[in-house]
């Protein structure tokens, strides 16, 4: 039988969850209160948030953490550490306020102005162009422009150049006049026509923040590791890879552009630089290269293609050193000192293959760590949330993004690079608002689960007195958390899944490529637009990033009748549109074609090679082009699907998963209606499932036949269900048909309670039905117990059944609890409690903090509370019918 399976029923198993632990000096009698609280709902690690600590790397985080790590080797978890004093990465505890210039980022940027020629020695003051300036007028709720600023004196210029726009941007008449400034003035005699003039120069006081570390500057980033992670290893090196098993880094980013703009190359921004860079750019392009550059911005209709080799270049030099000079040498001194290196950078929106408030692609900013990393925070994944709107309060969102890409662009990473073990994490649940309870959490967890995430980092437990206004919920909430133990039972439940889908392998027939360098270069699809329809047609896959082809070694890559990267085998690559494709990715494409692996373009194949020779593109003239919409048919005709499902359900969601044997999870992400019929997969062999939630198996109908097994299956919203195949070596729960309904409608009474309460209840009073106890109560946050007697005959099973409640429920009968559930179906199976004649019910419906945070004074500073209020209030308490289920 399966061994982890066998560990799980016997309540052993391991971690994989470590919840951001906020620190704000707080005294030690709290620290120790939230160790204890934070390991009591399960858990058996924390990561220690230092944003908000006031001595980050002093005499009172060593004395906070001494206190944290003690009570960690007691109850035998484990301690992460945030690698920075201030959000996000890179500020290095301040150690670059008194540093040279030069270990500070840089930028390039340019000025521009039109002439028209014929126009004899046109005279221009370089030396005015080639400074920042600071628009007075840029400014946003994150903005350091209303703060001092370190101001720079070497704004360098770079070159002066100049094309012809008569009636475009003409890349072909560029021309250098660099030769023609002296003493800072430009004289030129412009030749006939309309000219555009750029003065392209180096600047440091560009950029969104001050003070941060250069990304591609590698002893910029050594500060990093000299003010981070030195001082920890000096104080506490002998727990390193014991009890303390390594750092974090919280969303780093290059920083160019406005604060948490979403730009793409080739838009209006000014761009990250080093001298790194600047060597390569000389390398790669020449001796023209500044010639070149006001292609990094424009793009006219007569040299398109020049304009594509050029932005890859400075994209791919730029992602490459991010990858060598922050990513990887950080992930190398955690190796060499016996830790592990983890965290996520900003992938909202699209920004993932993007400059500004990320690292510009997504496998190379986290090339350097040891599990692959994403977030989900702020109410970026929603409940079908590729419906919601398109507009938020950070501006448009792109829900087909969240939904259809960003777990599986974790996953895929964790899949394909040896060096994280099949490890994805997700920072998930912060900052939803105080609205987010644990049915929710329940819904997002088994999002990211079937997607293949196996680590999460639930955000947060924060030590600071309740309520604390920054990026709510939080959990325990010094006690006042209603759901609290829900909270411990989803952990439980979560950490239970994390192992069913650690260690081994997932099956994905399809792979889908990366479109970054597509990105950068022209024209383009979204990877999403594919993964949306496999998604909704049970056809899993990975996102591959072209490097998985440029660095077979690395990603132990084979060509051939089969693809294989790492672990993972794929059936076909699909390539979204792409305008321009990389040598080695038409390279990669070629040698599988010729070894008969199907390749799919959507929508027509590339026009040019964009680092290599365009004669390659003729050779793709006779590879397989086809539209969006009829991929799916595409797919089905060359058998790549595995499943076969009837009816057909758009959002029923699968992972395949193979350790000591095949393994299956099924999630029902619609929110209205239960998938109920079939799943036939190809492996055959005895099956049984597993309940995650409850810890027990139980039996699986199902037929064997050619096609390999038929499953039937009833999945209502909010649940998952796990499929194992494999011999069962213990008894299994076997599935009740019940006969009887008992409508439970009088003599109800109905009373309530605090968190702090808890359990002494007031207010107690009967009620006649059931309904949205917010409607009386408006304020009230808390718990709500309603109690009944009811007398039932002998029978041989029962259960009772809630239609609705909000949020998480736990039942008793007779003083004897039958379980805790988060979401839907509300159904408690009582065993052998209830006995013939009376019984008493008890039901215990926990909320969120929602009402009371909604209608209690606002707290200054109260920013993302306020942002997170839900327009309108959710209900409170049972709403709908309880009814008794008997088996006579």
């Amino acid at each position: 039988m399966n061994q982890k399976i066998m560990s799980l029923l016997e309540s052993n198993g391991d971690n994989y969850i470590l919840p951001f632990f906020w620190q704000h000096g707080e005294d030690e009698a709290v620290l120790r209160d939230y160790m204890e609280a934070i390991h009591s709902s399960g858990i058996g690690a924390v990561c220690v948030e230092s944003r908000p600590h006031p001595d980050y790397c002093g005499p009172q985080w060593w004395h906070d953490m001494d206190i944290i790590l003690d009570e960690a080797k007691k109850r035998g978890m484990k301690v992460w550490i945030l690698d920075d004093s201030h959000f996000p990465t890179g500020y290095a505890n301040g150690a670059l306020k008194d540093e040279p210039a030069e270990l500070h980022r840089q930028y390039l940027y340019y000025s521009s102005l039109e002439v028209v020629g014929p126009m004899k020695s046109a005279q221009l003051n370089t030396t005015k162009h080639a400074k920042y300036v600071r628009n007075p007028f840029a400014r946003s709720m994150f903005s350091t422009a209303n703060k001092e600023r370190r101001q720079f004196d070497d704004d360098t210029l770079v070159s002066v150049c100049a094309a012809r726009i008569d009636q475009n941007f003409d890349a072909s008449t560029l021309i250098d006049l660099t030769e023609y400034v002296q003493e800072g003035q430009l004289v030129w005699d412009v030749p006939p026509g309309k000219w555009k003039i750029y003065v392209n120069y180096l600047t440091r006081n560009a950029g969104s923040r001050e003070n941060y570390i250069n990304m591609v500057d590698k002893r910029s980033v050594r500060k990093l590791i000299e003010a981070v992670y030195e001082p920890h290893f000096e104080h506490y090196g002998n727990e390193f890879g014991k009890t303390i098993a390594g750092f974090f880094s919280d969303e780093p980013e290059l920083g160019n552009g406005q604060m948490y703009e979403n730009k793409a190359i080739g838009e209006d921004q000014d761009l990250p630089w080093s001298g790194e860079v600047e060597a390569l750019m000389i390398e790669r392009l020449g001796s023209e290269w500044k010639t070149l550059l006001p292609l990094l911005w424009e793009k006219g209709s007569q040299a398109n293609e020049a304009a594509a080799k050029v932005r890859y270049t400075y994209m791919d030099i730029v992602t490459r050193l991010v990858e060598e000079d922050f990513s990887k040498q950080l992930g190398q001194w955690c190796e060499d000192h016996g830790v592990e290196y983890i965290g996520h950078l900003i992938e909202d929106n699209n920004a993932h293959a993007r400059l500004g408030s990320t690292l510009g692609h997504f496998f190379r900013g986290l090339s350097g760590q040891h599990m692959s990393g994403i977030d989900d925070i702020g109410a970026q994944v929603m409940p079908a949330g590729e419906v919601y709107p398109k507009k938020g309060w950070t501006g448009e969102r792109d829900g087909e993004f969240y939904h259809y890409m960003l777990g599986k662009l974790g996953s895929s990473f964790g899949a394909i690079d040896p060096m994280k073990k099949g490890r994805t994490m997700c920072e998930i649940f912060g900052a939803y608002g105080w609205s987010e309870g644990v049915r929710m959490m329940k819904y997002l967890v088994d999002h990211f689960l079937v997607r293949g995430v196996n680590y999460y980092v639930p955000h947060a437990f924060s030590a600071k007195a309740y309520p604390d206004p920054d990026c709510p919920p939080h959990f325990y909430a010094d006690g006042h958390d209603p759901q609290f133990r829900h909270f411990g039972m989803l952990m439980r439940y979560l950490n239970r899944m994390c192992a069913l889908i650690s260690d081994g392998s997932r099956v994905t027939p399809a792979a889908i490529l990366y479109h970054a360098e597509a990105e950068w270069t022209g024209q383009y699809m979204l990877s999403q637009k594919p993964a949306h329809l496999l998604t909704d047609n049970q056809i899993d896959f990975d996102i591959l990033p072209v490097d998985v082809f440029t660095e077979q070694d690395r990603y132990l890559t084979k060509l051939g009748k089969e693809l294989t990267v790492n672990t993972q085998s794929y059936k076909v690559l699909i390539v979204p549109y792409a305008e321009y494709l990389t040598e080695s990715g038409v390279k990669a494409v070629l040698e599988l074609k010729k070894a008969g692996f199907p390749v799919l373009f959507i929508d027509g194949l590339p026009s040019g090679v964009v680092d290599g020779d365009n004669g390659l593109v003729l050779e793709l003239s006779d590879c397989k082009v086809v539209e969006l919409n009829g991929l799916v048919a595409e797919l089905k005709e060359i058998a790549v699907p595995e499943l076969v499902v009837e009816p057909a359900f758009s959002m029923l969601r699968y992972l395949h998963y193979r350790e000591e044997h095949d393994l299956y999870v099924f999630t029902n992400e619609n929110m209205a209606e239960t998938f109920s019929g079939t799943v036939t997969v190809p492996v055959t062999g005895p099956v049984y499932g597993y309940d995650a939630w409850r810890n027990e198996m139980f039996e699986v109908r199902a037929e064997q036949n050619e096609a390999g097994t038929t499953l039937h299956l009833e999945i209502p919203p909010y649940q998952s269900v796990v499929v194992v195949f494999d011999q069962a070596d213990v008894d299994m729960k076997a599935s009740v048909q019940y006969n009887e309904e008992l409508l439970v409608k009088n003599g109800w009474s109905m009373s309530l309670a605090t968190s702090k309460e808890y359990p002494e209840f007031h207010d107690k009073q009967e009620i006649s039905s059931f309904e949205n106890v917010g409607l009386k109560y408006p304020e009230f946050s808390g718990f709500i117990r309603y109690e009944t007697t009811v007398d039932v005959p002998a029978v041989s099973a029962a259960a009772l059944a809630i239609e609705d409640a909000y949020e998480g429920v736990e039942v008793f009968v007779n003083d004897e609890s039958v379980g805790i559930q988060v979401a839907p179906p509300f159904v408690f199976e009582f065993g052998k409690l209830l006995k013939p004649g009376k019984n008493q019910l008890r039901i215990e419906v926990a909320t969120t903090l929602e009402r009371e945070r909604h209608f209690a004074p606002p707290i200054p500073g109260d920013f993302f509370s306020m942002l997170a209020k839900a327009p309108v209030l959710g209900s409170t308490g049972i709403v709908g019918d309880v009814k008794l289920l008997l088996k006579k």
